[in-house]
């Protein structure tokens, strides 16, 4: 029995003449992919990509590319545990010659690291048309990403070295050299490496580092010497390892000094450099708050604590929305984005777009709500001035004066569990309310059984409260985080309702805003990381003080 690939009638035919991109993803961190990749993606019928850089490009990718396996197990390879790798070109071949426009992704650049120039032989064999888009190498950006300039004002040379495929004469070379040397190898191998090196003539006082998982948040770099490296691993306990087969880029040279690298360390040395951060709302509010704890180095993971459901009886906002149509109200106010989001839904349903807002004027509670509103195509007329929250709005919001106001009334489309504060206030103010429930917010289901074991046994470095409710809704869909997560709230509410939960708040954002809690964290954990630099501890974070925690890992 032999392994089968997907036949070329599973490829949709969009055109009698296939073409192929070869593209290169970079080494890791998906902000590299170049915009000519981002490009190509979005055309593709095919996406052909290797396991470690599919799930990189593929967000690229349009709904409904096919991207078939490249990994298939036949009775010999599962007799003796080991997949096999399909032929790539097959795949690419068939797909191309039968006019579809296939994108072939490799890691970090396709003349460098893919090894696609066979591929590429063959499709100019074939007569089938080709590009290539190049990627970030892995000998270049890896090296960027651990503070190792490989090049100075000198201009010293530099050599690429694969320990894999090289050879005696290129050992000898680079040995005989004082170019900085960059070798592509692994965990396990890079002291054999050094010892070629020292065995070529480089003093084995040269500077080394080596980074492993670089420009992704697992990066991590080793800074020793070509006669001390192995003994380095050896101490930490780096190595011997099951990890050990991992790839890494060392860099040999004079100029790749430790005090150098401590001074260009950028990347590193981010505020949450590598924190696995807890995001307990729903995944469209994540987004925005997610792609700020990116930029800190963390590696968010977003837990939905509460689900959005449309109302019960929806008439009374069908009434509401037909309303706005008619000139029933003066004011519209939103407090969530989900309140924008359930209006927005029935102006489409309705056929209706921003323009039945004329003549309306709108509120909005907090900035994620009024960048909800402007996406929709309105601009909020009132934002609170001060504290983002119902009172904060009403202390900005004004009168009714029959005046100046032809219509009395305000529409507030909003949860059914919303609290009653803005609508006695408006009431005080002398407006008319139609108070109607937009959506319900119901607790969301439990998240996977290996989640809440990590937020029980302390695998997370922190958690973001946004509000009570995420606070109350966690603890009852997962457990109560370890007391090593650090806690941050967005305000003293719900700082509150963390302590009646038995959790010590660890970090409490200076105004609600979602974007200064991420910050506040930040603040904190660089501050953790100046103290430990300032004791000489090693930098660690907050899930490694865990009792039982495991040495830091390489894949960690």
């Amino acid at each position: 029995m032999s392994p089968t690939g997907p036949a070329v009638s599973d490829f949709p035919l969009l055109s009698a003449q296939g073409h192929v991109t070869f593209l290169g993803a970079g080494p890791g961190d998906p902000g590299l992919l170049t915009l000519r990749a981002v490009e190509a993606l979005a055309s593709a019928d095919v996406l052909v990509a290797e396991p470690e850089v599919l799930d990189v490009v593929r967000t690229h990718a349009r709904a409904g590319v096919s991207t078939p396996e490249l990994t298939v197990v036949d009775i010999t390879s599962t007799a003796a545990g080991v997949p096999v790798l399909r032929d790539a070109a097959n795949i690419v071949m068939e797909a191309a010659k039968g006019g579809r426009r296939v994108v072939r992704a490799v890691a970090g650049d396709p003349g460098l690291d893919g090894g696609a120039g066979a591929e590429m032989l063959a499709c100019a064999a074939a007569g089938v048309p080709f590009e290539v888009v190049p990627g970030v190498a892995n000998v270049v950006g890896v090296p960027a990403y651990a503070g190792v300039p490989l090049r100075d004002a000198q201009g010293t040379d530099v050599r690429f070295v694969d320990a894999r495929t090289a050879t005696d004469r290129c050992w000898s070379e680079v040995g005989a050299s004082d170019a900085t040397a960059v070798v592509s190898t692994t965990l396990d191998s890079v002291a054999a490496a050094a010892g070629e090196l020292v065995s070529a003539g480089r003093k084995p006082d040269t500077p080394l580092t080596v980074t492993v998982a670089g420009t992704t948040t697992r990066q991590r770099t080793w800074t020793a010497t070509l006669g001390t490296i192995a003994q380095l691993f050896k101490q930490t306990k780096v190595l011997p390892s099951p990890d050990g087969h991992q790839p890494v880029i060392a860099v040999v040279g004079d100029r790749t000094s430790a005090a150098q690298r401590d001074q260009l360390a950028w990347f590193e040395s981010k505020q949450l450099f590598g924190w696995k951060v807890l995001v307990p709302r729903t995944k469209e509010q994540a987004a925005s708050l997610s792609d700020q704890l990116r930029s800190y180095g963390a590696v968010p993971h977003e837990v939905p604590t509460i689900a959005v459901e449309p109302p019960r009886t929806p008439q009374q906002m069908e009434r509401a929305v037909k309303g706005l149509v008619t000139g029933r109200y003066e004011w519209i106010a939103f407090t969530s984005v989900n309140a924008v989001k359930a209006v927005r839904e029935k102006f489409e349903e309705y056929g209706l777009d921003a323009r039945a807002f004329a003549g309306i004027k709108v509120a909005a509670v907090g900035e994620q709500t009024a960048a909800a509103l402007v996406d929709f195509g309105v601009k909020p007329d009132l934002v609170p001035s001060g504290e983002q929250s119902a009172a904060g709005l009403l202390e900005d919001w004004p009168p009714y004066d029959p005046v100046f106001d032809p219509i009395d009334r305000v529409f507030l489309p909003r949860a059914d569990i919303a609290t009653e504060t803005l609508v006695a206030g408006l009431i005080d103010l002398g407006w008319e309310v139609d108070d109607v429930t937009a959506y319900r917010t119901v607790r969301a289901s439990p998240p996977p059984a290996d989640t809440r074991e990590a937020i029980k046994g302390g695998g997370f470095d922190a958690v973001l409260f946004t509000s009570s409710s995420t606070v109350r809704n966690l603890v009852g869909i997962a457990g109560k985080p370890h007391n090593v997560t650090v806690i941050a709230c967005i305000g003293p509410a719900t700082a509150k309702t963390a302590e009646e939960h038995g959790l010590r708040v660890d970090v409490l954002a200076p105004e609600p805003s979602v974007h200064k809690l991420a910050e506040a964290l930040a603040e904190f954990g660089a501050r953790r990381r100046d103290a430990a630099k300032e004791a000489g501890d090693p930098v660690t974070r907050p899930s490694e003080r865990r009792p039982g925690a495991r040495r830091r890992r390489t894949t960690t």
